[in-house]
């Protein structure tokens, strides 16, 4: 039984070893700051700027900037005066919900980009970053639907499914899921690069050669 018990045990060690390299190697920017996030954003020009219908909109840095603005509770309250007046900006809440992703402030931000939502259900961009709201508020579950459902939109938006793969392995504990959410990033951009610089591609390899 001993010896039975000792052979299981060091079975295991192979993948405990993996999931903390893959780990190090994917969730650098998602949980310390969602940057693969901001910088994919950046790039496919998601909402972070407002355009308010006066201009009088203040505007917000991308969300999941690590710079702390002294300004951003004034810029909040601002911006919540502007809402008031102008319920139906989607922008404006989108903006609103950067502040508080900003800030870590995860369920302001959920309800900001569910207004937002609610007026433009089609935005990735917004839909994926109150995924990774809902993550770091401790409901992966919630967390995958909303990178689904991003995908559902724009199914080449690559920062759902590389955050899905995350979500996937890190939080529910689902490496064949992660791999295929991964897989299907790299069908899209076979250079795709985890925070830390490393290729997608290589890093499913490894996984499957440790698997």
């Amino acid at each position: 039984m001993k010896k039975e018990m000792k052979k299981e045990h060091t079975g295991m060690v192979p993948r405990q070893l993996l999931y903390m390299a893959v780990l190090v190697s994917v969730t650098i920017g998602f949980i310390l700051g969602a940057a693969y996030t901001s910088f994919k954003l950046a790039d496919e020009s998601s909402p972070g700027r407002v355009q308010s219908n006066n201009g009088s909109v203040p505007q917000s840095s991308a969300p999941g900037s690590t710079a702390r603005d002294t300004k951003t509770d004034a810029r909040i309250m601002e911006l919540e005066k502007f809402l008031v007046q102008n319920p139906d900006d989607a922008a404006a809440w989108a903006t609103l919900g950067h502040l508080f992703f900003d800030n870590s402030q995860f369920d302001k931000a959920i309800h900001a980009y569910e207004k937002s939502l609610a007026l433009e259900p089609e935005n990735p961009g917004v839909i994926t970053d109150m995924g990774v709201m809902y993550r770091r508020s401790g409901q992966p579950e919630k967390a995958i639907k909303a990178f689904d459902r991003a995908v559902a939109v724009s199914p080449n938006f690559e920062t759902a499914l590389f955050n899905k793969g995350v979500v996937l392995m890190a939080d529910l504990n689902d490496l064949a899921g992660a791999m295929a959410a991964w897989e299907e990033l790299v069908k899209i951009n076979p250079d795709a690069t985890t925070p830390n610089g490393e290729k997608v591609a290589d890093l499913v390899d490894r996984m499957k050669q440790q698997n």
